[in-house]
């Protein structure tokens, strides 16, 4: 909101300097302020701790545990996950195409509708899969054929219910902290901490980056517009990053000092 403002006042004061207003109306609003519009804290599980919750979910609900694997495992944000259909997931290849997204719209006094749309960026991308999630989707494939054939045609939906539709993403978001609570009972609150689905979309970033992926690789499987927003949202993780590269540095110094090549 306060990105739409700043964009909004500009264009407006642009009228006013132009003769076309004679005041500018945002002069009035008050957008949200910085406090305000500051994004809930970031939390990202270890691979531990992910492992483990995982783990359970697997035994505890396998058809919800392949929802929650494959947005730990690709970084996807919540709708893009929950739009995949089949025809975008080549498991021959191990990859999956990222399309569209599933949103919710209100509409004032008429309710609500799920909504499907291009991603936040409005542009699709490619995302390369390891051996153990296309295992995973070629059981969740299996087992929802059993059911139906409908449910695994090229135009159905991945992650959808039992009828083939999409899944509410508010009710989806729920129900993972409800397994988290679960999980917590089972295991221990020290041993999978509380964190919210979008969580698991920082969890992917942050261990790719600490264990020293580049950033355009990170960014790209993210969707994001550019490495700089990576950089920025996920800075965080950068000071031990530094610290390797200072480490690296001085070996390289010292390698040569001495008259051999660096590893």
């Amino acid at each position: 909101m306060r990105y739409v403002f700043t964009i909004l006042r500009s264009a407006l004061a642009d009228a006013v300097k132009h003769g076309h207003l004679a005041v500018n109306p945002t002069d009035r609003s008050t957008p949200p302020t910085a406090s305000q519009a500051r994004p809930p804290e970031m939390q990202a599980w270890t691979a531990a701790e992910l492992a483990r919750f995982l783990g359970w979910a697997e035994k505890y609900d396998s058809d919800m545990a392949v929802a929650w694997h494959l947005l730990a495992f690709t970084g996807m944000r919540r709708g893009e996950a929950l739009a995949l259909r089949w025809r975008d997931v080549d498991l021959e290849a191990a990859r999956i195409a990222v399309r569209r997204s599933v949103g919710l719209v209100k509409h004032k006094g008429e309710g609500e509708e799920l909504v499907e749309g291009p991603t936040k960026t409005g542009q699709a991308r490619v995302v390369d899969l390891d051996a153990g999630t296309v295992e995973r989707l070629r059981r969740h494939r299996a087992v929802r054929g059993a059911l139906s054939p409908e449910l695994i045609r090229g135009t159905a939906v991945v992650l959808g219910d039992l009828e083939g539709n999409h899944r509410h993403p508010e009710r989806f978001s729920r129900r993972f902290l409800g397994h988290l609570k679960r999980a917590q009972r089972a295991l221990g609150d020290d041993r999978v901490p509380t964190i919210r689905l979008h969580d698991l979309r920082h969890t992917h970033a942050t261990l790719l980056l600490a264990d020293g992926e580049p950033v355009k690789v990170v960014s790209e499987r993210l969707g994001h517009a550019s490495a700089t927003i990576t950089l920025t949202v996920y800075q965080h993780v950068h000071p031990g990053m530094g610290k390797q590269a200072a480490t690296r540095f001085a070996t390289l110094l010292d390698e040569a000092s001495e008259g051999r090549p660096a590893e």
